[in-house]
């Protein structure tokens, strides 16, 4: 199939872009990557009036470490960039299970985020590290929580004229990551994110729900104490039954949820337990 007419703009600067998608009336799109929005066209499921090219916007593609604690990721820095930096080995861990090389030479880290895929491995690790996502819209410029920013399947809190800019990643302490998927490449039945930042353990789960999942009571047994085996497997139990897991012509929701006990203890042991991990 074809996409339906549409004009193009390919703006020279961000304020650029903001007025072209206000000038649509809600009816533009950004396109950086295209990875996931030209599928959509192709298939005429999204008929937008406009697409904003931002390629030819200066400063989004770099990767710059702000400080010991974080690293700024520019929206148009690629998957295959994120493989390649070493400032974040989880980012880079987690961007190998991103598609195949040809997706991961084109698609984005801004349009992951902003197209909050729920088995999108991206998301996964910016909740996990308790992303800051800067964005840019008429108002000026704001910045976002991962927490704050997925509120539903290939849906974010963002005003339709906003653009992600910039993504900060906190550098944990200790992290680790696990992805069940039918081959390598394909979308995760199950993605999990575990990062220690602050001395606190954040899990975070993709595949199994909405937006990525993050089971509080399987945190909270870590909060406290040393770390043991037991304690581990126990939090991969409590962070099973912290999903919903729906039944679909890839898996069973019995399935799901052992696969989640599974691969969230396969990641907790990779980031605090006995085995080597992701540092």
């Amino acid at each position: 199939m074809k996409a339906a007419p549409f004009d193009y703009c390919r703006p020279a600067s961000i304020a650029e872009a903001v007025r072209a998608l206000e000038s649509a009336d809600g009816d533009g799109k950004v396109i950086a990557g295209g990875q996931s929005l030209v599928p959509v066209l192709a298939m005429r499921l999204g008929r937008p009036a406009i697409l904003v090219d931002i390629n030819r916007v200066p400063g989004l593609d770099t990767i710059e470490k702000i400080d010991d604690t974080t690293v700024r990721v520019g929206a148009l820095v690629r998957h295959s960039m994120l493989i390649d930096q070493t400032h974040l080995p989880l980012l880079s861990e987690a961007a190998k299970w991103i598609g195949h090389s040809a997706i991961r030479t084109r698609g984005t880290t801004g349009g992951s985020i902003a197209h909050a895929d729920p088995s999108a491995e991206l998301p996964v690790v910016a909740t996990a590290l308790g992303a800051l996502v800067h964005v840019h819209g008429p108002g000026g410029t704001r910045t976002v929580g991962a927490d704050e920013l997925f509120v539903g399947p290939l849906e974010t809190s963002l005003d339709e004229n906003e653009i992600v800019t910039a993504v900060d990643f906190r550098i944990p302490d200790r992290a680790g990551f696990a992805e069940f998927a039918r081959r390598h490449g394909d979308f995760g039945l199950v993605t999990v994110a575990v990062a220690e930042v602050r001395g606190a353990v954040r899990i975070s789960i993709g595949g199994v729900g909405a937006i990525p999942i993050r089971p509080h009571a399987a945190e909270e047994i870590l909060a406290d104490g040393p770390t043991t085996d037991t304690k581990i497997a126990e939090a991969a139990r409590l962070a099973a039954t912290a999903i919903t897991a729906a039944s679909d012509l890839h898996a069973s929701a019995d399935y799901r949820v052992a696969m989640t006990e599974e691969f969230t203890l396969r990641a907790l042991n990779q980031a605090i337990g006995n085995k080597a991990g992701v540092h």
